[in-house]
């Protein structure tokens, strides 16, 4: 007779492997409630932000790096806060960009294997367990999403947000991909996807595919000045939010 074990990860992280028994379902489930009452309370008057998506690989010498680190000034600029995922290489760069430009600059990181850290540029910073609580927090802030050159996490990111849009669940949020030689093939493969019918090509209206700053600053303000009014909030404090 066989005898089947399970084996249980020193850190209960994987929970997409089946039904385990119900008390842990409530633990988990009071887990993640607590990860979304912590980001709430860092980030409810973090905003408006723009996010900037990218890959964690680049280093400081590398021209996508600067090009983040440049549209971290340029956000600065604009009175927004940068908001990134708050690891090396493109979210350093824009976070960074922010920093050393008098702006406030958000760093949502995430706990990985091998130990993903904040980077320094960073003035408020939350660390998730969690990748699919950090990905409503990358979100739910912004006006705007600028995806540079990035691997596996950055198209995931790019592609949520885009189905967001096209299903409108959030509406009217411009989407910069920056890098067209990068991009052009993935934009030529979406354009074949519309003309095969399984999306509309007004879903593509809001995403901007460029190397340009200028036309990517301006792609995202028309946007936001035809469609949002930032408004002053008022402090009360009910969930005890961070200043």
């Amino acid at each position: 007779m066989v005898k089947i074990e399970q084996i249980i990860p020193a850190k209960e992280s994987v929970y997409l492997e089946g039904p385990k028994r119900r008390t842990n379902e409530l633990r988990f489930a009071l887990r993640v409630f607590k990860e979304f009452i912590n980001a709430f309370r860092t980030l409810h008057f973090a905003g408006p932000c723009i996010t900037v998506f990218g890959s964690a690989r680049f280093t400081e010498d590398h021209p996508y790096y600067q090009a983040a680190r440049e549209f971290g000034k340029r956000i600065a600029k604009l009175g927004f806060t940068t908001m990134t995922g708050g690891g090396p290489g493109v979210m350093e760069a824009a976070n960074r960009g922010a920093f050393e430009n008098n702006g406030k600059s958000i760093g949502c990181n995430i706990k990985l294997p091998f130990e993903q850290k904040p980077n320094p540029y960073v003035t408020a910073t939350i660390t998730f367990d969690h990748f699919f609580s950090r990905k409503v927090m990358l979100v739910k802030y912004s006006y705007a999403f600028i995806i540079m050159p990035g691997g596996f996490g950055t198209m995931d990111e790019f592609f949520e947000t885009l189905t967001l849009v096209q299903t409108k669940s959030i509406t009217q949020f411009p989407i910069v991909l920056f890098g067209v030689d990068y991009y052009k093939p993935l934009m030529d493969y979406i354009h074949f996807m519309a003309h095969q019918g399984t999306i509309t090509h007004e879903d593509m209206k809001l995403v901007l595919l460029t190397d340009s700053f200028d036309d990517a600053i301006v792609h995202i303000q028309t946007y936001v000045r035809e469609n949002y009014t930032v408004r002053p909030r008022r402090r009360f404090w009910w969930l005890f939010e961070k200043r």
